[in-house]
């Protein structure tokens, strides 16, 4: 349901408008239409945290010299089908989707395709490469560090990235994705539900007295989110951004700027597997749909129970049809040029 502060914009003209302002801020012309086209499809699925309302922050990222509107990965090493970039510092959602292009490129010669990827920038919507690999007939891993946002669990202070983590399964019938934070909610959503005007459905973070708390608000200023798990969720978090920043041989979350206007030099993990190699394909796709069958036989005292991934094509028609849900402020703030001033 598109709130009171919302609007709904076609989505090609979303992407005109947003491309046209990267262009003025030193992107190429390809280059902006990819990366307007990563922010309106985060908002075409119902991810509006990470996609047209990130745009503003984004800008001032580029306005102030964290992101490099110019730069490209460049390779730094490989054996086989492992290899290792730099992203030289350059839009974060073209370095992903750079990336995961190339982990399913090296699937398809090796069966797995694995490329880590140092000094890059936050990659927005991290689903949008799995949807990326599964769209392309692959299985789909992919990770990223980010800023201490998180605290560890028992402590108050944030030495964790949140550091989301995607797994796609490609399924014609319509493909599994899961994209999660570490903590119940993303700070994106967080923002979100806090613009709506709306509580957290469950709790999700703690307020700066140590209470639980569903109100988004109080766990933007407590700066305390909850993390998935409890203390499960904490060693995940942790273990990710290990492995992330080991095999990059980039940055880990300790060594980034704690500022989320400075947020740069992440390390990423992109995994691409190819099942068409170690089998029959269709076989892949007769598990996946016997998973999805006995799960919705699920029985439910609500709604109905759905698999990660369900609900974003159906979002998709409906906002493809109707236009794309946009934050008004926001939209104004685009509209009038104020982004890029």
């Amino acid at each position: 349901m598109v709130q009171p502060t919302e609007i709904r914009v076609p989505y090609n003209d979303l992407v005109k408008v947003l491309a046209g302002i990267l262009v003025k801020l030193g992107f190429e012309q390809d280059r902006a239409h990819r990366a307007a086209c990563l922010f309106a499809d985060a908002s075409r699925d119902g991810v509006y945290s990470h996609g047209v309302n990130r745009f503003p922050r984004f800008i001032r990222a580029l306005r102030n010299g964290v992101v490099d509107p110019k730069a490209t990965p460049v390779l730094v090493s490989k054996f086989g089908a492992l290899e290792r970039w730099d992203g030289r510092l350059g839009p974060g959602m073209l370095n992903a989707q750079q990336c995961m292009e190339r982990a399913i490129a090296l699937s398809r010669a090796n069966g797995i395709g694995f490329v880590a990827l140092a000094n890059t920038n936050h990659w927005m919507r991290g689903g949008n490469y799995g949807w990326q690999a599964a769209d392309a007939g692959v299985i789909g891993i992919c990770w990223t560090n980010t800023m201490p946002n998180l605290p560890p669990w028992g402590a108050s202070d944030p030495r964790l990235g949140n550091n989301p983590v995607i797994i796609a399964v490609p399924r014609a019938e319509g493909h599994l994705v899961l994209d999660m934070a570490m903590s119940q909610f993303s700070y994106g959503a967080i923002e979100s539900y806090r613009l709506r005007g709306q509580m957290l459905p469950v709790p999700g973070g703690f307020t700066v007295d140590g209470e639980l708390t569903s109100d988004p608000a109080a766990i933007e200023q407590s700066y305390r989110p909850l993390p998935i798990g409890y203390w499960k969720g904490s060693g995940l978090a942790l273990m990710l951004d290990v492995l992330a920043s080991v095999l990059s041989g980039g940055k880990a979350t300790h060594e980034l700027p704690s500022d989320p206007e400075r947020e740069t030099s992440l390390s990423q993990v992109f995994i691409a597997i190819d099942p068409a190699s170690i089998g029959p394909p269709e076989r892949m796709s007769e598990i996946a749909d016997a998973v999805v069958d006995d799960l919705h036989r699920s029985r439910s005292s609500g709604e109905p129970v759905r698999y990660p991934g369900e609900q974003v094509l159906k979002r998709r028609r409906d906002n493809l049809e109707r236009g794309i849900p946009v934050n008004a402020a926001i939209w104004s703030d685009i509209g009038h040029g104020s982004v890029s001033k």
